[in-house]
């Protein structure tokens, strides 16, 4: 449940502050009546020969719009979504890391102290997956190494499954942007070729809006899909580091409680 308000917080926070920048932009004042004069068609008109930079916003906004609003708004929409995953199972697994060497030190001293019960309350007070598979070993120990190192391998799996929870999602989106950009890109093409035939004439001022529209949505389905590739790599990166430390934790771990048994 954590995770899920977790997810809602982060995909809330990314949306207002879209929403925002919109209203910034929508709720400024206008020029007093005198001095009001015909509206630029284009933020690029806007700025024409005032040897300024537009805007970043304004131009992604513009940009935004000549691309067409409802494939844009779903390319916008897998790039919310996914980075709201992506962030979510960063703080995961940021959470997940343990400092396995000091929780076999502090193990070891447990059981050689207080003995299992004093061993099983260390796992209990730290975070991580290392810890829980460890508290699930210490649970079976009256069985024997053997069936306490099954069970290690077991819960192993089931923590590895809850770190990679959300990538089939994120990879999804990764997928879906470029598709729905490719998408817009055929019915650019199409709409290029309708007024053309409308037209009678192939000259560049009828087949430039489709044209347009084509190449804006293929450019902002393929940002988005590299912008989410780069966080599923870091997070498939920091899966591994966690498990590499997992599974050398375990073997250590094994080796501790055959001692203990002896």
């Amino acid at each position: 449940m954590k995770k899920f308000f977790m997810f809602l917080a982060v995909a809330g926070a990314l949306t207002f502050s879209a929403n925002i920048a919109s209203a910034q932009d929508e709720n400024a004042a206008p020029a007093p009546a005198a001095e009001q004069v015909e509206a630029p068609s284009e933020v690029t008109d806007l700025f024409a020969g005032t040897g300024e930079d537009i805007p970043l916003n304004q131009a992604l906004k513009t940009k935004f719009i000549e691309g067409g609003a409802g494939f844009m708004s779903l390319v916008l929409i897998c790039l919310i979504l996914g980075l709201a995953l992506s962030i979510e199972r960063i703080l995961y697994l940021a959470f997940s890391k343990t400092n396995t060497v000091k929780l076999l030190e502090n193990v070891e001293k447990a059981l050689a102290e207080g003995g299992i019960e004093k061993a099983k309350e260390v796992c209990r007070n730290t975070r991580g997956p290392v810890a829980s598979i460890f508290y699930q070993g210490l649970l079976r120990m009256d069985q024997g190494v053997d069936v306490v190192e099954k069970t290690i391998v077991s819960y192993g799996s089931v923590q590895m499954s809850l770190m990679e929870k959300g990538l089939s999602w994120i990879s999804l989106f990764i997928a879906l942007a470029p598709s729905l950009g490719f998408l817009g890109t055929v019915i650019g093409m199409i709409q290029a070729f309708d007024a053309i035939q409308a037209a009678g004439d192939i000259s560049p001022n009828v087949v430039a809006g489709g044209m347009k529209v084509a190449l804006i949505t293929t450019v902002g389905g393929l940002i988005v899909a590299m912008i989410l590739q780069v966080f599923y790599n870091y997070i498939l990166n920091k899966i591994d580091t966690i498990t590499i430390d997992m599974e050398d934790a375990s073997i250590r771990f094994v080796d501790t409680i055959t001692k203990y048994n002896k």
